[in-house]
Protein backbone atom coordinates (compact mmCIF):
# COMPACT_ATOMS: atom_id res chain seq x y z
CA UNK A 1 0.00 0.00 0.00
CA UNK A 2 0.97 3.59 -0.60
CA UNK A 3 -0.60 6.30 1.60
CA UNK A 4 -0.03 9.85 1.93
CA UNK A 5 0.59 11.27 5.44
CA UNK A 6 -0.32 14.90 6.37
CA UNK A 7 0.67 15.00 10.29
CA UNK A 8 1.12 17.74 12.87
CA UNK A 9 4.83 18.09 14.02
CA UNK A 10 4.57 20.63 16.68
CA UNK A 11 8.53 20.68 18.66
CA UNK A 12 7.63 22.13 21.97
CA UNK A 13 4.12 23.36 24.03
CA UNK A 14 5.07 27.04 22.61
CA UNK A 15 5.92 26.17 19.72
CA UNK A 16 3.79 26.91 16.34
CA UNK A 17 2.75 23.30 15.12
CA UNK A 18 1.70 22.85 11.59
CA UNK A 19 0.96 19.64 9.09
CA UNK A 20 3.61 18.53 7.17
CA UNK A 21 3.38 15.68 4.55
CA UNK A 22 4.86 12.45 4.04
CA UNK A 23 4.92 9.54 2.27
CA UNK A 24 4.22 6.15 3.39
CA UNK A 25 5.24 3.58 0.15
CA UNK A 26 5.09 -0.34 0.49
CA UNK A 27 3.03 -0.87 3.60
CA UNK A 28 1.75 -4.12 4.51
CA UNK A 29 -1.62 -3.89 4.64
CA UNK A 30 -1.07 -6.05 7.81
CA UNK A 31 0.75 -3.85 9.52
CA UNK A 32 -0.30 -2.02 12.47
CA UNK A 33 -0.92 1.94 12.45
CA UNK A 34 2.00 2.53 14.38
CA UNK A 35 3.71 -0.14 12.95
CA UNK A 36 3.07 1.80 9.57
CA UNK A 37 4.21 4.55 11.45
CA UNK A 38 7.64 2.98 12.82
CA UNK A 39 8.40 2.37 8.91
CA UNK A 40 8.06 6.14 7.91
CA UNK A 41 10.00 7.04 10.61
CA UNK A 42 13.08 4.64 9.86
CA UNK A 43 12.92 6.41 6.46
CA UNK A 44 12.82 9.62 8.12
CA UNK A 45 16.14 8.40 10.13
CA UNK A 46 17.63 7.17 7.36
CA UNK A 47 17.54 10.55 5.63
CA UNK A 48 19.00 12.50 9.02
CA UNK A 49 15.86 13.62 9.61
CA UNK A 50 13.61 13.82 12.82
CA UNK A 51 11.18 11.19 13.54
CA UNK A 52 7.61 12.17 14.21
CA UNK A 53 7.07 11.67 17.87
CA UNK A 54 3.91 9.52 19.06
CA UNK A 55 3.83 7.95 22.76
CA UNK A 56 2.95 4.31 22.74
CA UNK A 57 3.73 1.07 25.14
CA UNK A 58 2.05 -2.28 24.89
CA UNK A 59 0.93 -2.37 21.53
CA UNK A 60 -1.98 -4.34 22.72
CA UNK A 61 -4.41 -2.12 23.22
CA UNK A 62 -4.24 -2.11 27.07
CA UNK A 63 -2.18 0.84 28.18
CA UNK A 64 -3.65 3.38 26.06
CA UNK A 65 -0.80 5.77 25.16
CA UNK A 66 -1.22 5.37 21.77
CA UNK A 67 -4.12 7.83 20.95
CA UNK A 68 -4.33 9.91 18.29
CA UNK A 69 -6.91 11.66 15.65
CA UNK A 70 -6.94 9.83 12.51
CA UNK A 71 -8.71 11.68 9.22
CA UNK A 72 -10.57 13.45 12.55
CA UNK A 73 -11.96 10.33 14.39
CA UNK A 74 -10.07 9.36 17.91
CA UNK A 75 -8.25 6.25 17.49
CA UNK A 76 -9.50 6.19 13.84
CA UNK A 77 -12.44 4.82 11.69
CA UNK A 78 -12.75 1.18 13.26
CA UNK A 79 -15.19 1.46 16.68
CA UNK A 80 -13.93 -0.40 19.88
CA UNK A 81 -10.29 -0.34 18.20
CA UNK A 82 -7.28 1.47 19.90
CA UNK A 83 -4.54 3.26 17.70
CA UNK A 84 -2.14 0.14 17.83
CA UNK A 85 -4.45 -1.86 17.08
CA UNK A 86 -5.48 -0.35 13.88
CA UNK A 87 -4.88 -2.35 10.96
CA UNK A 88 -4.26 -0.84 7.81
CA UNK A 89 -6.38 -2.86 5.68
CA UNK A 90 -8.73 -0.53 6.52
CA UNK A 91 -7.62 2.20 4.51
CA UNK A 92 -7.39 2.08 0.82
CA UNK A 93 -4.22 2.40 -1.49
CA UNK A 94 -3.51 5.97 -2.35
CA UNK A 95 -5.78 7.06 0.55
CA UNK A 96 -4.49 10.81 1.84
CA UNK A 97 -4.39 10.43 5.43
CA UNK A 98 -4.28 13.05 8.42
CA UNK A 99 -2.72 12.56 11.81
CA UNK A 100 -2.86 14.92 14.82
CA UNK A 101 -2.98 14.77 18.61
CA UNK A 102 -5.30 14.51 20.71
CA UNK A 103 -7.19 18.24 20.60
CA UNK A 104 -8.67 19.36 24.21
CA UNK A 105 -7.79 22.15 25.89
CA UNK A 106 -6.62 19.90 28.70
CA UNK A 107 -4.34 17.96 26.77
CA UNK A 108 -1.71 20.65 25.69
CA UNK A 109 0.52 19.36 22.99
CA UNK A 110 3.97 18.33 24.34
CA UNK A 111 5.29 17.29 21.00
CA UNK A 112 4.19 16.37 17.70
CA UNK A 113 1.41 13.65 18.88
CA UNK A 114 2.53 13.25 22.14
CA UNK A 115 0.13 15.05 24.69
CA UNK A 116 0.23 15.66 28.42
CA UNK A 117 -2.79 13.91 29.76
CA UNK A 118 -2.00 14.25 33.41
CA UNK A 119 -5.51 15.98 34.36
CA UNK A 120 -6.90 12.59 34.06
CA UNK A 121 -4.16 11.13 36.79
CA UNK A 122 -5.22 13.70 39.01
CA UNK A 123 -8.78 12.91 38.73
CA UNK A 124 -7.43 9.17 40.19
CA UNK A 125 -5.48 10.75 42.76
CA UNK A 126 -8.30 12.52 43.64
CA UNK A 127 -10.20 9.50 44.45
CA UNK A 128 -9.76 6.45 42.28
CA UNK A 129 -9.06 3.70 45.30
CA UNK A 130 -9.86 2.21 48.04
CA UNK A 131 -7.82 3.10 51.08
CA UNK A 132 -9.26 1.13 53.94
CA UNK A 133 -7.08 -1.34 56.09
CA UNK A 134 -7.69 -4.59 55.16
CA UNK A 135 -4.98 -6.10 56.83
CA UNK A 136 -4.12 -10.18 55.36
CA UNK A 137 -6.15 -11.02 52.21
CA UNK A 138 -9.23 -12.49 53.12
CA UNK A 139 -10.15 -15.49 50.75
CA UNK A 140 -12.25 -14.18 47.78
CA UNK A 141 -15.62 -16.00 47.90
CA UNK A 142 -15.99 -15.16 51.23
CA UNK A 143 -17.72 -11.70 50.10
CA UNK A 144 -20.41 -12.94 47.54
CA UNK A 145 -20.69 -10.59 44.62
CA UNK A 146 -23.61 -10.72 42.06
CA UNK A 147 -22.96 -11.89 38.75
CA UNK A 148 -24.47 -8.92 37.06
CA UNK A 149 -22.99 -6.65 39.47
CA UNK A 150 -19.12 -8.02 38.95
CA UNK A 151 -20.04 -7.94 35.04
CA UNK A 152 -20.97 -4.07 35.33
CA UNK A 153 -18.18 -3.26 37.51
CA UNK A 154 -15.32 -5.06 35.24
CA UNK A 155 -17.01 -3.39 32.01
CA UNK A 156 -16.47 0.27 33.58
CA UNK A 157 -12.78 -1.17 34.61
CA UNK A 158 -12.09 -1.86 30.98
CA UNK A 159 -11.23 1.97 30.48
CA UNK A 160 -7.62 2.46 29.73
CA UNK A 161 -7.36 5.74 30.18
CA UNK A 162 -6.52 6.80 26.71
CA UNK A 163 -8.32 9.86 26.56
CA UNK A 164 -9.72 9.77 23.49
CA UNK A 165 -13.57 10.37 24.90
CA UNK A 166 -11.78 13.69 25.69
CA UNK A 167 -10.52 14.92 22.48
CA UNK A 168 -13.68 13.52 20.13
CA UNK A 169 -16.25 15.62 22.70
CA UNK A 170 -16.95 18.83 21.45
CA UNK A 171 -16.91 20.58 24.99
CA UNK A 172 -13.14 18.48 26.39
CA UNK A 173 -15.49 16.96 28.78
CA UNK A 174 -14.33 14.31 30.53
CA UNK A 175 -17.67 12.89 32.32
CA UNK A 176 -16.96 9.33 30.82
CA UNK A 177 -13.43 8.77 32.00
CA UNK A 178 -14.26 9.97 35.37
CA UNK A 179 -17.56 7.19 35.52
CA UNK A 180 -15.85 4.40 34.80
CA UNK A 181 -13.80 4.86 37.11
CA UNK A 182 -16.15 6.02 39.77
CA UNK A 183 -18.59 3.06 38.82
CA UNK A 184 -15.88 0.22 38.99
CA UNK A 185 -14.66 0.78 42.31
CA UNK A 186 -18.27 2.37 43.32
CA UNK A 187 -20.41 -1.13 42.47
CA UNK A 188 -18.04 -3.40 44.34
CA UNK A 189 -18.39 -3.99 48.00
CA UNK A 190 -15.20 -2.98 49.02
CA UNK A 191 -15.64 0.49 47.62
CA UNK A 192 -18.81 1.27 49.43
CA UNK A 193 -17.51 2.77 52.33
CA UNK A 194 -15.76 5.76 50.07
CA UNK A 195 -17.99 5.68 47.61
CA UNK A 196 -19.94 8.93 48.22
CA UNK A 197 -16.53 10.65 49.52
CA UNK A 198 -14.63 9.32 45.67
CA UNK A 199 -17.55 10.71 43.96
CA UNK A 200 -17.26 14.18 45.26
CA UNK A 201 -13.91 14.44 45.24
CA UNK A 202 -13.29 13.02 41.73
CA UNK A 203 -16.08 14.74 39.65
CA UNK A 204 -14.49 18.26 41.46
CA UNK A 205 -11.49 17.81 40.12
CA UNK A 206 -12.43 16.78 36.69
CA UNK A 207 -14.85 19.90 36.71
CA UNK A 208 -11.42 22.01 36.97
CA UNK A 209 -9.83 20.55 33.83
CA UNK A 210 -12.63 19.53 31.76
CA UNK A 211 -15.52 20.92 29.95
CA UNK A 212 -19.51 19.75 30.74
CA UNK A 213 -21.12 17.15 29.35
CA UNK A 214 -24.38 17.76 27.00
CA UNK A 215 -24.72 13.96 25.84
CA UNK A 216 -23.33 14.46 22.26
CA UNK A 217 -22.14 11.07 23.23
CA UNK A 218 -19.24 11.46 19.75
CA UNK A 219 -17.22 9.65 23.22
CA UNK A 220 -19.03 6.48 23.62
CA UNK A 221 -18.64 6.57 19.68
CA UNK A 222 -14.63 6.14 20.25
CA UNK A 223 -14.36 4.80 23.16
CA UNK A 224 -11.94 1.65 22.31
CA UNK A 225 -13.73 -0.69 25.13
CA UNK A 226 -16.97 0.37 23.85
CA UNK A 227 -18.18 2.21 27.12
CA UNK A 228 -21.63 3.37 27.16
CA UNK A 229 -22.62 6.78 29.01
CA UNK A 230 -25.15 5.21 30.96
CA UNK A 231 -22.00 5.54 33.33
CA UNK A 232 -22.29 8.20 33.18
CA UNK A 233 -25.61 9.09 34.47
CA UNK A 234 -24.96 6.51 37.58
CA UNK A 235 -22.33 9.20 38.14
CA UNK A 236 -24.27 11.82 38.51
CA UNK A 237 -26.93 9.83 40.56
CA UNK A 238 -24.02 9.49 43.22
CA UNK A 239 -22.41 12.55 43.18
CA UNK A 240 -26.81 14.31 43.46
CA UNK A 241 -27.16 11.67 46.15
CA UNK A 242 -23.72 12.50 47.83
CA UNK A 243 -24.55 16.33 48.30
CA UNK A 244 -27.37 15.63 49.59
CA UNK A 245 -26.09 13.89 52.12
CA UNK A 246 -23.45 16.44 52.71
CA UNK A 247 -25.98 18.87 53.91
Amino acid sequence: MNLTLQVWRQKSRDAEGRFVEYKAENISPDASFLEMLDVVNERLIEKGEEPIHFEHDCREGICGSCGMMINGTAHGPMAGTATCQLHMRHFKDGDVVEVEPWRARAFPVIKDLIVDRSPLDKIIQAGGFISVNTGAAVEANTIPIAKQTQELSMDAAECIQCGACVAQCPNGAGQLFTAAKVSHLGLLPQGQPERYERVVKMVEVMESYFGSCTLFRECEAVCPKEIPVTFIARMNRDYLAAKCKSR
